[in-house]
């Protein structure tokens, strides 16, 4: 594997992760706004 293909792949993964990331932490914030809980449980 060489440089530019790690490089490649590397920069693919982190775009991966803060793609889902970015998802949940979006979820997070409206959740928070609308007073819900994050998985749909109940906590009490």
């Amino acid at each position: 594997m060489t440089l530019t293909q790690r490089r490649i792949l590397m920069l693919c993964l982190i775009l991966i992760a803060g793609a889902v990331l970015g998802r949940l932490a979006f979820r997070a914030f409206l959740n928070i706004l609308l007073g819900g809980t994050m998985f749909g449980g109940n906590f009490l």
